[in-house]
């Protein structure tokens, strides 16, 4: 493998926060850093690991807490996907003002569907998977995909919330995510990881 991966579990709701690394040149990504920036960036000073880029998966308080912090100490490119930057933006549509907190910071770059984002030799696809939020996004790389809230292990994200869609998220799913080689492996924003082959067979909401 090029690449060698950190979960750091941060935050009230148990948030899943990876730093994905090129093992060669240790330039780095973190995903979903959601709460408690010196947990994360304590990681990253213990592994030498020069971070290129934060990306969102979607744009809700449990997902970008840190993104301020964590992109001033770092100088790192902000990234999400256009589409939830309505709800980035907003405070009261982040929920992040419920937590009192202010998470005002501006992306520096929008991603789209096929976008393909270069950390030292690894190349990391985007993929739109909407539903849970507009702009949801998946991000692949070689065997592994991290799913955000769209897809969990036995699970899938909510459509309660605002903003959210049932039929769109699973949309995202069937046509987007269990296309995918079976032995896929699903790092989710919350919970253990999984595989694309073990959704299919086992995941309660998934009838394919």
């Amino acid at each position: 493998m090029k690449y060698f991966l950190k979960t750091v579990v941060v935050g009230e709701l148990y948030t899943n926060c990876y730093i994905l690394v090129d093992k060669n040149s240790l330039e780095g990504v973190v995903i979903d850093p959601g709460d408690e920036f010196d947990k994360i960036f304590n990681v990253i000073q213990k592994s030498k690991i020069n971070i290129k880029y934060i990306i969102n998966t979607h744009a809700h308080f449990d997902h970008i807490g840190a993104d301020k912090e964590l992109k001033n100490k770092t100088k790192a490119d902000l990234l999400i996907h256009k589409e939830d930057y309505n709800i980035f933006k907003d405070s009261l549509k982040s929920l992040s003002e419920f937590k009192g907190i202010n998470l005002i910071v501006e992306p520096d770059r929008f991603l789209k569907e096929g976008d393909a984002i270069n950390v030292g030799e690894l190349s990391l696809k985007i993929i739109h998977t909407p539903g849970h939020t507009p702009g949801g996004i998946s991000i692949k790389c070689e065997d592994i995909i991290f799913c955000g809230d769209s897809l969990f292990k036995d699970g899938i994200g909510r459509t309660d919330i605002p903003f959210a869609s049932y039929n769109v998220l699973m949309n995202s799913i069937k046509n987007k995510l269990l296309i995918l080689p079976e032995d896929t492996k699903v790092y989710p924003g919350h919970g253990e990881p999984t595989t694309i082959g073990e959704e299919k067979k086992n995941n309660p909401y998934l009838d394919s």
